[in-house]
């Protein structure tokens, strides 16, 4: 079965976004803990957040892949920035036991001409220092297109992170299909291949999400511009290959294209085959 959904709005709080997903086909879903742009995020409603976890079980949802917002930058150059993604993160993951058994996803950020190894040792020591063997969340480095000076545009950059991290079981990836094709992963051509390189280098047991987005660029571009499914350069049917994968069965699909919830609820009912 293909468990799939969709970036939705925490406007209405967690049991409508519950809802949402339902009335456009979904079981599954994605969003952010705050501002995406910004830093801050409202008060947990713990009765809002327990209608969620009732509805979750009881429609037999898959995972949830909370998102971090964009201004998190766990290797950023400057200490305040740095120290500013930790308080953020280490907020973000106590605001997430109230849905307990979910995943957390974030951008492993941008060196800013430190260097990728610089910016590995960074992030890794947030990792090492926000996460416990207490929590109920599961924390995904998402795969990055490349551009700039982002950290996670290879998987043997996502295995060196993972590498420098204590406590493995409560770190994941993401995989996102718009990023590693235009990182020059040709998921279109040579979807098996790709499978394979991302199983040697960093094991698809550490596989738990992903991203499923076309792509403006051609593969390789290094640009991180999401299309519509089956509007870009990477195609319906080379997707629909990928969630139909039996290496990704299983896992929480979600969709990150430039859609409104009807969009949304139409690319689903075609990648359901309907």
């Amino acid at each position: 079965m293909l468990h799939i959904g969709c970036h939705l709005s925490t406007t209405g709080g967690f049991l409508k976004m519950g809802e949402t997903a339902l009335s456009i086909g979904a079981d599954t879903f994605a969003f952010f803990t705050r501002n995406p742009r910004g830093m801050k995020a409202k008060p947990v409603d713990p009765d809002d957040a327990a209608a969620l976890r009732a509805l979750l079980q009881e429609r037999g949802f898959a995972a949830l892949v909370a998102h971090a917002p964009y201004t998190m930058n766990a290797c950023a150059a400057k200490p305040e920035l740095r120290e500013l993604a930790h308080t953020m993160m280490a907020d973000d993951l106590k605001r997430m036991e109230y849905l307990p058994g979910n995943f957390y996803n974030f951008h492993p950020g941008s060196h800013v001409k430190q260097g990728a190894e610089q910016g590995i040792s960074y992030i890794a020591e947030l990792l090492n220092d926000v996460l416990t063997p207490e929590q109920h969340t599961t924390v995904l480095l998402e795969t990055m297109a490349g551009k700039g000076t982002e950290v996670g545009r290879s998987f043997e950059e996502i295995r060196a992170i993972i590498d420098a991290v204590s406590l493995k079981d409560k770190l994941g990836v993401c995989l996102d299909t718009c990023h590693v094709w235009d990182a020059g992963y040709d998921i279109a051509g040579d979807l098996d291949g790709v499978l394979d390189t991302f199983d040697r280098v960093i094991g698809l047991d550490h596989l738990r999400a992903v991203h499923l987005n076309d792509s403006m660029n051609p593969c390789g571009a290094h640009k991180d511009r999401h299309a519509k499914i089956g509007e870009g350069c990477i195609g319906f049917a080379a997707l629909q290959r990928v969630t139909c994968h039996p290496a990704l069965c299983g896992l929480p699909f979600i969709l990150e294209t430039p859609n409104d919830l009807d969009g949304y609820a139409d690319e689903i009912r075609r990648l359901r085959g309907k």
